[in-house]
């Protein structure tokens, strides 16, 4: 759920294609005849469900894919870009859950499209996906098995990225990001969004901490490549019968790299808690079996693990605060980009009431409890 740069100006950027452009993109870049499209839900990009038209040259791939247009402003980074894609087929040939990468009539992984606006020109890139079976996590409730698998999926995934190797590798070193954690006093620039009330307040509080607690250990984390945003919509799942006859739910996919960049592993795991109890009835247990997933992979050191509850309530800063400020931008996208709020307030508060003590002392003994075999 990227906003690029964030500034007004770079955040007017979305892409605004309609049904038939798009088809005709599809046709004309990749050369594939589309029966039946229709838009996905998206952030700042756009994004859109296409099926395409049986043919002899195509009797054998999928046809089911993801159109995806890049926002003009993340457009004006193709090698940041090139990255991602590349990461994407790296994962899915390391075994993970990935889409496969369609290739342009030229043979590339994306192509840059221009459309004139009548004011000015602008360029969008354009990908091809194929389109990943599966129920996002949101759809479903989300069992202590299933938080374990993702945390685990989690710190997998960025540690197999240890070994990705790739010349323009440096565009992952994203300074400015606002999505990324380590940003999170640039969140003060938006403030203005949420108005003056008790919600601020707290976000105000958490920069703070983190200005003071955070940013003075950075350099005790361990860095890697984060995905960045395994939110419930960003991962997706499938169910297979257990010997006993109830539902078992595997990781079916992931989704949207739009938002990897260097971070640190306590970043992902703070990222994945924290949009995991979106949807949780008992939101502060969630990271208690998310962290017990992730750490089977990678343990986290003490350093890491004392910052891990800013971290979340960071994320949860991010994600709030940011929805707020992109609404004045696209009030019509006003229900896409508020899904984090419905809870997330309620769930940053209690965090917040309860301290940081009594939250760590849930997450610890949970985690902890896996490795007597006796999951909570």
């Amino acid at each position: 759920m990227s906003s690029g740069g964030g500034q007004q100006s770079q955040a007017l950027t979305k892409p605004t294609f309609s049904e038939v452009q798009a088809s005709a993109l599809v046709e004309s870049v990749f050369g594939l005849k589309v029966c039946k499209i229709q838009p996905l839900p998206s952030y700042d990009d756009q994004n859109f469900h296409v099926c395409i038209l049986r043919t002899k040259d195509t009797t054998d791939g999928p046809n089911e894919y993801v159109l995806k247009i890049s926002n003009s402003e993340s457009s004006k980074t193709p090698d940041l870009i090139e990255v991602q894609s590349h990461i994407i087929i790296f994962l899915r040939a390391a075994g993970f859950p990935t889409a496969s990468m369609c290739r342009t009539k030229g043979d590339n992984l994306t192509s840059l499209i221009s459309v004139d606006s009548g004011s000015e020109i602008k360029s969008y890139l354009v990908r091809l996906l194929t389109y990943l079976p599966g129920r996002p996590i949101a759809e479903i409730p989300i069992s202590p098995q299933l938080l374990y698998e993702i945390g685990r999926v989690a710190a997998k995934l960025d540690k197999t990225l240890e070994k990705f190797h790739h010349p323009k590798l440096s565009s992952l070193h994203r300074e400015n990001f606002i999505w990324n954690l380590k940003n999170v006093p640039l969140l003060e620039k938006y403030l203005y969004a949420l108005g003056q009330n008790r919600n601020r307040e707290i976000v105000e509080q958490v920069v703070q901490l983190f200005k003071d607690e955070v940013m003075t250990k950075l350099s005790h984390f361990r860095e890697c490549i984060n995905h960045g945003d395994l939110n419930d919509h960003n991962i997706l799942i499938e169910s297979s019968k257990s010997a006993f006859g109830d539902a078992v739910y595997q990781v079916s996919g992931i989704l949207d790299f739009d938002d990897m960049s260097y971070g640190y592993y306590v970043f992902e795991v703070a990222i994945t808690i924290m949009y995991m109890m979106i949807e949780s009835k008992t939101p502060i247990q969630v990271g208690g079996h998310v962290l017990a997933g992730f750490e089977s992979v990678v343990p986290l050191t003490p350093v890491e693990r004392g910052a891990l509850f800013l971290l979340v309530c960071s994320r949860f800063c991010q994600s709030l605060v940011l929805a707020a400020y992109s609404c004045q931008l696209y009030p019509e996208n006003k229900e896409y980009l508020m899904i984090t709020a419905k809870t997330g307030w309620k769930h940053l508060q209690q965090m917040f009431d309860m301290g940081q003590k009594a939250v760590e002392e849930i997450w610890f003994e949970i985690a902890k409890s896996y490795e007597s075999g006796i999951s909570m």
